[in-house]
């Protein structure tokens, strides 16, 4: 019998921008364009929509804290948000000057961080007693974060890319005076230097960036139909391991179409890794032994973004319109959520080829 997928009912309206799944459950989080976070219940087949958080304009990215319960979320009205998933009261933790792409949450370490257009991070030390947040500037336009148990990745226009060590963040945050204001506002700048500056491997811009659950690299991808794998060990035999690859492309009458790698997740067991493409397809890698290990149907519009549950039997798939073939508008069916049932080798690596 195949591995189960079903359609999410009461998707959202409007393009997904990122879904990310529960640290204690099957629970999932949705932001749209469309100006609401979707709390839904994936447990049973055909999903249920718990909860609809509205906000002041689309949300960009969204991301669980310490427990099922907090949520945070930010977009195009500057603000990062602590959102209580129960009573749906929302806090604005600080207001950046542009809108705010990308979040993370590290448990480790209690720290959300957000990357803003603006060109800067803000560090958000949850269990502090100051409610004030530090900013962090940065050299570029920030496009996509991610993080390990001990590293943040930074991925930036101009090929730029910064590592920082997150135990350095806690420590620059945790001496802030204490403070009695319970919203936030403008963050206290510092300065923070990364653990290492990197340029991308990619030559075009980065679409995406994602950690290894191992806390050994990273993968990266571009609008340009490419992947990168890299490893933080600096030295020169395992920077010699680094490599890029090229992936979801498709040949129309004899011509190779190039789509943007929207999307990469990591499986938190098997440490292989999903991209989803502009193509509408999700294919699994094992970036170690550098092979494909399968890929699934070609879903009906471009693929947004992707998550893995906390225990990597369930694959989310989120797909919006990219406007890849030219088309204006969202058609009948273009705005999905799709949930898989995993096999138990379904993400296995394949190891090396002899």
């Amino acid at each position: 019998m195949p591995p189960a997928q079903y359609e999410l009912s009461d998707p959202p309206s409007d393009a997904i921008s990122a879904i990310k799944y529960a640290p204690e459950s099957l629970q999932l989080l949705v932001a749209s364009w469309d100006k609401n976070v979707y709390l839904y219940d994936t447990s049973e087949s055909g999903g249920r929509l718990l909860r609809t958080y509205q906000h002041r304009a689309p949300v960009l990215d969204v991301c669980f804290g310490d427990d099922d319960g907090n949520a945070y979320t930010t977009g195009l009205d500057w603000d990062v948000r602590h959102l209580n998933l129960s009573t749906g009261e929302q806090a604005v933790l600080s207001s950046h000057t542009a809108g705010v792409k990308s979040l993370v949450y590290s448990l480790q370490h209690h720290l959300l961080i957000s990357a803003s257009w603006d060109s800067t991070l803000h560090i958000h030390h949850l269990r502090s007693n100051s409610s004030q947040s530090t900013s962090i500037v940065l050299p570029s336009k920030p496009f996509s974060i991610s993080l390990t148990a001990t590293k943040l990745v930074v991925a930036m226009a101009s090929r730029a890319l910064h590592i920082y060590d997150l135990a350095s963040l806690a420590s620059s945050t945790s001496s802030l005076p204490k403070t009695t204001d319970s919203q936030g506002g403008a963050a206290i700048p510092i300065s923070v230097e990364p653990w290492q500056r990197r340029e991308s491997s990619l030559k075009f811009m980065t679409r995406a960036v994602a950690c290894m659950p191992n806390d050994a690299g990273y993968a990266s991808s571009s609008i340009e139909g490419r992947v990168a794998v890299e490893w933080f060990d600096p030295s020169p035999e395992s920077q010699a391991r680094k490599y890029a690859f090229k992936c979801h492309r498709q040949t129309d009458q004899g011509i190779d179409v190039v789509y943007p790698v929207n999307a990469l997740a990591f499986h938190p067991v098997h440490g292989t890794f999903a991209s989803g493409g502009g193509d509408g397809f999700v294919a699994l890698w094992d970036g170690v032994a550098k092979r494909r290990i399968r890929q699934y149907q070609r879903y009906a519009s471009s693929v947004s973004a992707v998550a893995f549950s906390r225990d990597g039997k369930f694959l989310a798939v989120a797909i919006s319109p990219g406007f890849e073939d030219g088309r204006e508008g969202v058609g009948e069916g273009d705005i999905k959520v799709f949930i898989r049932e995993l096999g138990p080798n379904e993400a296995k690596g394949k190891g090396m080829k002899q």
